[in-house]
């Protein structure tokens, strides 16, 4: 009889690393696109798995079990939404932007997501998107899914409630960033909204609705287009933001003694 291609007692370690590895495509940047075909998504995912999966330190008892499925996919989900904060927080900044200078509905087919959105909203996401992939960024988050075997061994348990309160404070992160990112705009807006409402009690007859929809819109376009190299300044360092953050999400979903 033929010897198998494949140990069966790595069987167990192998299908708990791929569906870590599943759990960070679900969500990251690049690697959940739809525009990518599911084929290729799936080779990739086997091949990591293969490669990453010498790196695995399984329990002695390990074993394929819903519980464990699951943990080993929240884990890889986590680390897939640290990345995917930064491109969201970005996006929200374009919203932001839209709504505060008229531009809000003015939206467009993102052809990641194949969803409508804000054009504004698109345009901070894929800007964002190619300065993080031109950052080797998807090498990073392969980078911190090998140390996220080392650090949490697979198939043992993890703890839910600690991860789950993470995610809950990553997405209240992601709505304050954007807020930060969309400041300047927000500021200006408001200034020039001020003034013409000094202007319209000063000049009655002056009618500041025709002047507030264009003024608003280009207060908001150059004020962004302003702030948007100290945008990207800070999206630069996001490799070392994101290592921070995947590290206190794996601290915090902490393997269960």
């Amino acid at each position: 009889m033929a010897a198998p291609l494949i140990d069966p007692a790595v069987l167990p370690a192998l299908g708990l690393c791929s569906a870590r590895i599943g759990g960070l495509m679900l969500i990251a940047p690049a690697f959940s696109a739809r525009t990518v075909p599911v084929m290729v998504r799936t080779a990739f995912m086997a091949v990591l798995t293969f490669l990453l999966l010498p790196l695995t330190r399984p329990a002695p008892d390990i074993a394929i079990t819903a519980a464990s499925l699951l943990g080993e996919v929240f884990i890889g989900f986590a680390l897939g939404l640290g990345a995917a904060f930064f491109l969201a927080a970005a996006e929200l900044a374009g919203d932001v932007v839209a709504f505060q200078s008229g531009l809000s509905g003015a939206s467009t087919l993102d052809p990641i997501n194949q969803t409508n959105v804000a054009t504004l909203g698109q345009f901070m996401n894929l800007s964002a998107l190619a300065l993080v992939l031109a950052l080797d960024g998807h090498v990073v988050m392969v980078e911190a899914l090998a140390h996220s075997l080392e650090v949490a061994p697979i198939g043992q348990p993890i703890a839910w409630q600690e991860g789950a309160r993470a995610l809950v404070g990553l997405g209240s992160d992601l709505f304050l960033t954007g807020v930060r990112i969309g400041a300047p705009v927000i500021l200006a807006v408001l200034i020039s909204n001020l003034a013409l409402g000094v202007l319209a009690r000063a000049t009655p007859k002056l009618n500041v609705f025709v002047l507030a929809y264009p003024l608003q819109i280009a207060v908001g376009l150059f004020t962004l287009g302003v702030s948007l190299p100290f945008v990207f300044a800070l999206f630069a360092g996001w490799d070392g933001l994101y290592r921070a953050t995947s590290m206190e999400l794996l601290e915090r979903l902490q393997v269960v003694p």
